[in-house]
């Protein structure tokens, strides 16, 4: 095992990629082996502060990015999302940084794009993390998830009123400062206050491309991906429901039917919820030790 640096500061850039300009966050040296962090449906790369202050060392680069659409990265024209298309960015992100094999770390639909990067060529991928994604969600937590898109767009009298809403919401618990930063990160001045710079747009794409990939039965989809995980694959099952009486991202059934499908995987839970999984101790620890380093 390798022991972290004393400090690791981020360092942000932009990679120019065929399908248009990504926006990064590094931890650690950048000629160390690779670990590329994809973040869920409407997250932008601060969901991955935590974990990226533990998980890099001399051993272990930790790139977080912004899908197209979402934080700092463009935003390309409609029918340029998906997860495929995400998966083939993220295999250029790899490219870019000269990494011909790399792990992921993926939360919520990160993973999904994770798994789909894995059906694209799985000879590149060494270990994919998945946070708190498998397979089908409970329906009920789709309300809770519908209510964080919808304040995309709109405009909000100041940062404190923003943060306010969502706090309201209830998802993301606990709250820490780490939250505090990811929120102000996606924020740019507008109109009459402040709105969030993701788009609404692209965003709703990607929820109706995951959605799709339910609609034809539960052996084609996301199920279907589970094939191309031959890789050594960690799943980390939020024990929690996302808010208490929702349900799970993770539903018990279809955890089990993972690690039955996918004979290279195994799982461990985390006293989180879909949100507090990114931001929890254990998290960093499963994932050091998964990769072979050790978490500060």
């Amino acid at each position: 095992m390798t022991t972290l640096q004393p400090t690791v500061v981020p360092q942000e850039f932009d990679l120019q990629l065929p399908s248009g300009r990504v926006h990064a966050e590094r931890f650690g040296p950048e000629d160390a082996p690779l670990a590329i962090c994809i973040p869920g449906l409407s997250a932008n790369l601060k969901s991955f502060d935590f974990l990226g202050e533990r998980l890099a060392c001399d051993a272990l680069q930790v790139v977080a990015i912004d899908l197209r659409g979402r934080g700092r990265s463009e935003v390309t024209p409609p029918g340029t999302y998906g997860w495929i298309n995400h998966a083939r960015d993220v295999l250029a992100v790899a490219d870019a940084l000269g990494a011909k094999r790399f792990s992921l770390i993926g939360q919520s639909m990160g993973g999904a794009v994770a798994m789909t990067a894995a059906w694209l060529d799985a000879s590149r991928i060494e270990r994919i993390a998945l946070l708190d994604i498998a397979g089908r969600p409970d329906e009920s937590v789709l309300g809770p998830i519908g209510a964080a898109v919808a304040r995309l767009g709109a405009v909000y009298p100041s940062v404190e009123g923003y943060v306010a809403l969502v706090r309201q919401i209830g998802t993301i618990e606990p709250w820490s400062d780490y939250w505090q930063r990811y929120f102000e990160y996606e924020l740019q001045p507008a109109e009459g206050g402040v709105a969030s710079l993701t788009d609404r747009g692209a965003v709703l794409e990607d929820g109706a491309f995951g959605a799709g990939t339910y609609a034809f039965g539960d052996s084609a989809g996301v199920y279907a991906l589970w094939k191309a995980l031959t890789m050594p694959v960690l799943l980390l099952r939020a024990s929690r429901e996302l808010l208490p009486g929702l349900g799970h991202i993770v539903p018990e059934p279809e955890r089990v039917r993972f690690l039955r499908e996918v004979p290279t995987a195994r799982s461990v839970e985390v006293d989180a919820n879909h949100y507090g999984i990114n931001t929890h101790e254990d998290s960093a620890r499963h994932i050091a030790e998964f990769l072979g380093v050790r978490a500060r």
